[in-house]
């Protein structure tokens, strides 16, 4: 039989006909590549800062007034290291040796005051013979996060080599809008009222640190001052907080960031001295506030806990 060219070419495109639609129709229904949307980015991270007087913190074992063994100190670094905080203040750190002991300088850098302090004298109290360490004020900044030191708030002495200054930063993270902190640790003995033997110090420091927060709040960053205040600020009509939260300037309207919240560290006490005040701008990205307890029954490695705050950027 003969096939003229027409009939064949005719032929062909039926024959492609019946080839081609079923492997489209196969192609279709599961051999084309699917397509997977990535997978969307975790969530920013938020900023936490985080407070804690670490008691004595002395670079050698058995040394200053909170005698401590190398577990005591490799105890106090898991707590620390489960803040996860980007900042911690910390006080009574005897140098930046002793602070790494608890500030893996891995993961932070460690800022302190540097007043040389003069200590002198014996602990008394559970280790009579142990010699006083210098107590000083620092940061421990997570590493990557940008940061600008300012000089130390020296008037906070009061002229006094044995009084704290204060540390000033200006934190920059990724993402998020500047903070400046200043990490502080006042005169100790005058948690309420004014007869107390160290009130008068502590009174006398409250110029000080109010003049350095009216001039942050009107500075162009939200501040937050914390630390060891050695004063209960949320007892109702505390003269200190009342001098302080006067809203003059206007970001000199301060917040608490404990108010109405009592500390779990130690049944002794119901009211925290050891405070995160935000100023407006600050307080208005508050998420959390946060106390770290030891655990019951645990060893308390400090005479104090941790307190945290979380801002929402």
């Amino acid at each position: 039989m003969t096939i003229d060219v027409e009939e064949r070419s005719a032929h062909k495109r039926l024959m492609l006909k019946y080839i081609v639609a079923p492997l489209a129709l196969l192609l279709a229904a599961g051999c084309t590549p699917q397509i997977i949307p990535a997978s969307p980015e975790p969530a920013e991270r938020p900023l936490k800062i985080a407070s804690w007087n670490v008691e004595f913190l002395a670079a050698k074992d058995g040394t200053g007034c909170e005698v401590r063994a190398p577990e005591d100190y490799a105890a106090m670094r898991r707590i620390a290291d489960g803040l996860d905080a980007d900042v911690i203040a910390f006080q009574e750190a005897e140098n930046v040796a002793a602070a790494s002991r608890v500030f893996d300088p891995a993961r932070y850098a460690i800022v302190m005051e540097e007043r040389a302090g003069a200590p002198s004298g014996t602990c008394g109290g559970k280790h009579p013979e142990a010699q006083v360490i210098r107590q000083a004020v620092g940061f421990a900044v997570r590493k990557g996060i940008d940061f600008e030191r300012h000089p130390d708030v020296i008037s906070l002495m009061l002229g006094n080599p044995q009084l704290r200054s204060g540390v000033d930063i200006t934190l920059r993270p990724k993402g998020k809008a500047a903070i400046r902190l200043l990490g502080i640790h006042l005169k100790s003995g005058c948690f309420a009222g004014s007869e107390a033997k160290a009130c008068p110090v502590l009174l006398d420091q409250i110029p000080a640190l109010e003049a350095w927060i009216d001039a942050a709040a009107r500075g162009p960053d939200r501040f937050v001052v914390l630390g060891d205040w050695n004063r209960r600020l949320a007892l109702p009509g505390d003269t200190v907080w009342q001098d302080i939260d006067d809203a003059e300037p206007a970001y000199a309207d301060l917040h608490l960031a404990d108010e109405g919240k009592a500390p779990g560290c130690d049944p002794r006490y119901d009211s925290f001295i050891d405070h995160i005040v935000l100023d407006k701008r600050a307080a208005a990205d508050l998420s959390a506030f946060s106390e770290t307890r030891y655990a019951f029954g645990e060893k308390h490695y400090s005479d104090h806990c941790p307190v945290a705050v979380t801002f929402r950027r």
